[in-house]
């Protein structure tokens, strides 16, 4: 018991620190709004990389690969009256790239024929509402119960 408990611990942090790469690393670069004073309000990352659901877009003549919903992102963000660059992670803190990316790249430009408003409005209706306990359940559940939502115990 102690052996499974101690390698379901081990699990949990390495799989809890291979995904966890939220957190910008240098070399990454990012779509950044800024408030009318610099702060800082959301961002959006970028990647040079292709994989699946991203666009290839050119942002001040550099090519990344971004998501359609960034960039429906960065035409609110402008709408809302914040400030938007391409910024790049150099260790020690952000420089900025590319100023209005908004004006370089537009949901046309990604194949997306609506507002972005309605695009991302659409999107979060398309998800189904899923908590992290319940998707953390369902690591353990057997892919051929027959009852999946019954407790452990009644199997």
């Amino acid at each position: 018991m102690k052996k499974s408990f101690a390698t379901l611990i081990a699990f949990l942090c390495l799989s809890t620190s291979v995904s966890a790469s939220p957190l910008p690393q240098p070399g990454d670069y990012f779509l950044i709004s800024r408030d009318a004073a610099g702060q800082f309000v959301g961002s959006h990352k970028l990647f040079k990389d292709f994989a699946p659901d991203m666009n290839e877009v050119n942002y001040c003549a550099s090519a990344y690969y971004v998501r359609s919903s960034s960039v429906a992102w960065t035409q609110l963000e402008v709408e809302r009256g914040n400030v938007v660059h391409v910024e790049y992670n150099f260790g020690r803190g952000w420089r900025p790239i590319c100023a209005n990316p908004e004006q370089e790249v537009t949901l046309k430009d990604v194949g997306v024929l609506v507002s972005a408003r309605e695009y991302l409005a659409n999107l979060e209706n398309d998800k189904p509402a899923t908590s992290r306990l319940a998707a953390f359940g369902a690591m353990f559940r057997p892919a051929n119960s027959e009852n999946p939502e019954g407790s452990f115990h009644s199997r």
